[in-house]
């Protein structure tokens, strides 16, 4: 449904324009909007129109028109002015509302069909003789964004965002919760990995501009029908939560960097503690000084290269030695053999992937 605050804007503009001032009213003459004050007293002549069979009609000087929506009596606007040109302005207004209904109907119906499109609440014949009638590409590659801020009860973000892409493009702004904002891209265009990470540094730069803060972007894999829309989405879905626990220094994450961590993320937690458990018996990565964190961390950004982290280490390469050392004999994990740090690795990501699922448990 259009929103009163939309008439009042659409009628005054006309009324800058035609000098005839207007009021909109509802079937039962209660007023919508209005460009004066002097025509709220005539809602009894318009609800007796509205139950008339007459299209227009003249009432104490002001013109009455209806105004439908598929044949269903919505709106009845009055046009006061001087002369014949009353009526002819009226009319013309009383046709610029008409197809404002129409135009917010579609984008209504659109909004709803992607939102059911999203959440796997559409028959796979309802999704092409929806998207058909709808006028919306069945065929075309598209990607499924998801933002984040920390304004997440913010409905202006939903506004912000669609007025960044505008009404007339392709790509579909929603929202099917108050925590984010949907995005479903059209990359008709053949737009690129690279292209894509672009719009979403875009958008992300365009959201910390109207002082939004906390952006988080995640989108999924490209898909090329209609109906695999809502795996994008689910993609897009799972690469903000993980995001979140392996990934926290950046705002802009794709589903195909996940990595393992993707797995990691699917497993249970009584799963996850029983591998900890076998790994390091009753201790945990979390009990580890900072020191020996620091070293683990820099052992793996170097590839396992020795030389390397002693140097960026700041330390004797026999010193960086004697840590992995007493390491092995604590965990009976030698970091320098690839499968043991392999097992090292993952342990330290599940033990970060439970501290951030068993953070919301209080």
């Amino acid at each position: 449904m259009i929103s009163n605050q939309i008439l009042q804007n659409t009628i005054e503009g006309l009324k800058s324009i035609a000098r005839v001032e207007f009021c909109v009213m509802d079937t039962d003459g209660k007023e919508v909007a209005s460009t004066t004050d002097n025509m709220s007293a005539g809602g009894r002549e318009a609800a007796e129109f509205a139950r008339s069979p007459a299209d227009s009609q003249e009432i104490q000087g002001q013109q009455y028109f209806k105004i439908f929506d598929e044949q269903q009596l919505e709106y009845v606007l009055i046009a006061a002015g001087a002369g014949e040109d009353s009526y002819m302005v009226g009319k013309m207004a009383a046709f610029q509302v008409q197809n404002l209904l129409i135009a917010y109907k579609e984008r209504f119906d659109k909004d709803n069909f992607i939102k059911n499109l999203l959440l796997d609440n559409l028959l796979l014949i309802d999704i092409y003789s929806r998207a058909k009638k709808l006028h919306i590409q069945a065929d075309v590659n598209r990607v499924v964004m998801i933002i984040e801020t920390d304004n997440v009860r913010d409905s202006n973000v939903l506004e912000i965002m669609r007025t960044y892409f505008g009404s007339g493009g392709k790509d579909f702004v929603t929202a099917v919760d108050e925590s984010n904002v949907i995005v479903v891209k059209d990359l008709s265009e053949g737009d690129s990995a690279r292209e894509i990470e672009k719009a979403a540094a875009g958008i992300e730069s365009f959201l910390r501009k109207e002082a939004l803060e906390g952006v988080r972007i995640a989108y999924g894999t490209v898909v090329g029908e209609i109906k695999e829309v809502s795996r994008s989405y689910k993609e897009a879905k799972m690469a903000l939560d993980v995001g979140k626990i392996f990934f926290n220094e950046r705002d802009i994450i794709a589903y195909s960097e996940l990595g393992i961590g993707r797995l990691i993320y699917q497993l249970p937690i009584p799963l996850c503690k029983m591998f900890i458990r076998e790994i390091f018996g009753g201790k945990s990565p979390d009990d580890f000084d900072e020191e020996t964190l620091v070293t683990i961390n820099k052992f793996f950004e170097n590839s396992l290269n020795v030389s390397e982290t002693s140097r960026q280490l700041f330390i004797h390469r026999n010193t960086l030695v004697y840590r992995l050392d007493k390491l092995q004999k604590s965990t009976g994990l030698d970091l320098r053999v690839f499968e043991d740090a392999i097992t090292f690795r993952i342990a330290l990501m599940v033990v970060k992937y439970m501290n951030y699922m068993e953070s919301f448990e209080y």
